[in-house]
Parts: structure tokens; C-alpha cells; sequence
């Protein structure tokens, strides 16, 4: 069932949940006096590194004679998409970067290479899924308008779909993101003037992607334009599913919370810290992986701290985790096979309508305080079991 109430759900005090705002404040100060130039070397060798790999990925797939040379130039081309979208696009338009005073590296400037309008995406996703995550009807991102991931929305029978649904997101979850940012900006803006203006910029925006990657460089490569149009057509499509992929896991997994619009009321910041704790999912990843995902196999230390750098969530997370430990709080986490194959699972079991369900089935077979895919100090375990606090 949906939390109506974070600090009564987690059995903290009043000063517990002050203390916690307090420490995760200090980790926050911490690393906004110590951002520097190391962390602007990290995003301008980012930006080098994608770029690079961009264009060494096209001429790869230009000259390429045989499959297994167009195979790998399509695979480093997907490989340059996903960094772009998800350790630069996404971040930068966090404001993650915004510190440097750079024109170009700024949440402001920055435009994607994909078909969302950046500017429209930022107020869907910073405002409505950040400020209100796991928020049931508030929150856009959970399910998407298009799929039911916990009882507490209402089945109907469309949701027999879902999974369908979610194979179709997955594969073209770049559109998907662009229709919800220009629907949200649709709800918000003033006259039909704005609108017209919010449907033009993103009508511009598709029309230079689709120009960009189906017209102009497969005319680029002149006899060998349906190699190049066929690499970046599969490239895209690797790149939404490795995205939708990350997200899901982020959200949709074993021991990520929902939340009744209730949890909002009078909600302080430690509040919402403790709720973005509770929302959200990490999945175990090294270095390269973490580059490869955007950092957002820490999706816990991102969504306390969407607008600091992400180089340094891995930094962050030991911090964040010993704080779990101290106040007998959850810290979700677990290898990404088994996290998405737990989404999947919420997916396909939510499809079906709430009678042919286990009484306390949200995708799984039961929500247990000690579940192997929830990481957590023994201290939560007993405490949860007593009903209060050890």
C-alpha cells in the first residue's frame, strides 16, 4: 500500500528525522565547497571522450565493408548516444554543472541529441518527477500514464497491455520522453500563444533529429546510405533501451516505496529527503558501467542530490549508506540483472486485475523487511518486526 506517512513508515522521531536532514545537509555543503577544477576536468574530458567516440562510431560505419566492422561502429555509435543522453544531457540539465559559469556546459544551453526539447523535458522531470517522486498522480514518471506499478491505481483493462506497453516504451522511449515533457508544459502554460509556441519548438526539434540522423548523414555516405541509415536507426534504439532499463530500476524495484499525495502535506525537507530515500533504487555497478549509465546506478544519491556533480555520487554513497545504517533505514540496492527482472516482474503481475492477485502481491511475493534485494542493517529488520525503533 501507498505510504501516507514517511517518518511513521520508517519509525523516526522528530529528532531523528531533524538529525537526518542535518547530515545529509553537511554531505551536501561538503561538496559544494570542494567542487573544483577536477570536476571541471571530469565533464570537459566527458564531452571530448563522447564527441570523439561519435565520430570515430560514424566513419566506422561509412567504411565498413563487412558486418562485423558495421556491428562495431553501430555499437560504438549506441555506446556515444547513451553518454550523451544520460552522463551529459541529463546531467548537465540538472544544473549539475551550473558552478562553472561555462555558456556551454549549462542546464539553460545544453540541448540533447535526442528528440525531446530539453527545455520542456527539465520541467517534467527536475520539477514533477524530482520535487514529487513515487508520488501516486503527481509524480509522471510513475508508469507513465501507461502502466499500473502498484494497487494502489486503480486496474482497468487496458493494463492487460502493460507489458506490451512497456516493450514499446522501452524501444522508443526517446519519443515517449519528448510527449511527456511537452505535455507537461501544455498543462502549465498560460495561452494557446504559449502552446502553439511549446508545440513548435518541439515539432523543430524532431525535424532536426530525424533530419540529423536519417537524412542528412546517410546522404553522407552516398552508395552506402542504408548501412548508415540502418546503424543509426539500431543505435537509437539501444540507447532508448539501455535508458528505460536504468529508469525502471531506479523506481520500479523490490523495496522502492510509493506514496499517497497525503506524504506531501506539510512535508519538510528532511521529509522529503527520507522520501527520496525511500522511493528509490540503486543497482551495483563499477566505473565503467557507472560512466555508461550516468552515474544513475546511484539513483538514491541522485535524487537527494539531483544538482551536484555526478562524478561524485560514488564518493557520496558510502556516506549516504552509513547513514541508513544509523538510522535503521533501507538502503536498496543490487546487481542490475536482477533489479530490472524485478521490475519486469511488477509489470507483468500489475497487468492483472487486483482478484487474481496474491492479497499482498505488487509484482512479487510479498514485501518482506529482510528481502534479499533490499539491503539493510539488521537493527531495521527486528525494529520493523516490534513495530517501532530499536
Amino acid at each position: 500500500m501507498a505510504v501516507t506517512d514517511a517518518a511513521e513508515y520508517a519509525h523516526l522521531c522528530e529528532a531523528d528525522l531533524e538529525e537526518l536532514g542535518v547530515e545529509l545537509e553537511a554531505i551536501r555543503r561538503d561538496i559544494e565547497n570542494s567542487r573544483g577544477e577536477q570536476d571541471r576536468a571530469y565533464i570537459q574530458r566527458a564531452i571530448a571522450f563522447q564527441r570523439c567516440l561519435d565520430i570515430i562510431a560514424r566513419l566506422m560505419i561509412a567504411g565498413s565493408r563487412g558486418g562485423s566492422g558495421w556491428a562495431l561502429g553501430t555499437a560504438a555509435l549506441a555506446t556515444a548516444k547513451s553518454i550523451e543522453n544520460m552522463e551529459l544531457g541529463h546531467n548537465i540539465c540538472h544544473g549539475q554543472w551550473d558552478w562553472m559559469n561555462d555558456p556551454e556546459i549549462h542546464s539553460s544551453k545544453w540541448e540533447w541529441d535526442m528528440a525531446g526539447v530539453s527545455s520542456q523535458w527539465r520541467y517534467a522531470h527536475n520539477y514533477r518527477h524530482h520535487v514529487f517522486t513515487n508520488v501516486i498522480g503527481v509524480d509522471d514518471d510513475l508508469g507513465y500514464g501507461i502502466m499500473r506499478v502498484t494497487r494502489d491505481q486503480q486496474w482497468r483493462s487496458t493494463n492487460l497491455l502493460q507489458p506490451l506497453r512497456s516493450m514499446l516504451l522501452a524501444i522508443m522511449f526517446e519519443w515517449g520522453i519528448a510527449l511527456q515533457g511537452w505535455e507537461s508544459q501544455q498543462k502549465r502554460a498560460a495561452t494557446r500563444a504559449d502552446k502553439s509556441a511549446l508545440t513548435r519548438a518541439l515539432v523543430g526539434k524532431v525535424a532536426r533529429q530525424v533530419g540529423k540522423d536519417y537524412l542528412i548523414f546517410p546522404a553522407l555516405s552516398l552508395r552506402r546510405w542504408r548501412r548508415t541509415l540502418t546503424a543509426n536507426a539500431t543505435a537509437n534504439m539501444l540507447r532508448n533501451v539501455w535508458a528505460y532499463v536504468v529508469i525502471c530500476c531506479g523506481h520500479l524495484g523490490d523495496g522502492t516505496q510509493k506514496f499517497a499525495p497525503a506524504a506531501l502535506e506539510d512535508e519538510s525537507k528532511s521529509e522529503w529527503y527520507l522520501r527520496q530515500m525511500l522511493g528509490t533504487a540503486n543497482f551495483r555497478a563499477g566505473p565503467v558501467l557507472a560512466f555508461l549509465s550516468g552515474n544513475l546506478c546511484y539513483q538514491i544519491e541522485h535524487h537527494l542530490f539531483p544538482d551536484l556533480p555526478s562524478n561524485r555520487y560514488a564518493q557520496i554513497a558510502p556516506q549516504v549508506r552509513s547513514i541508513c545504517g544509523r538510522f535503521d533505514l533501507p538502503y536498496t540496492t543490487g546487481p542490475l540483472v536482477r533489479q530490472y527482472l524485478e521490475t519486469v516482474r511488477t509489470i507483468f503481475t500489475l497487468a492483472l486485475p487486483d482478484r487474481l492477485l496474491a492479497k499482498d502481491s505488487e509484482g512479487k511475493v510479498g514485501y518482506k523487511p529482510d528481502s534479499r534485494c533490499v539491503e539493510r542493517p539488521r537493527a531495521f529488520v527486528v525494529a520493523t518486526r516490534l513495530g517501532q525503533r530499536r
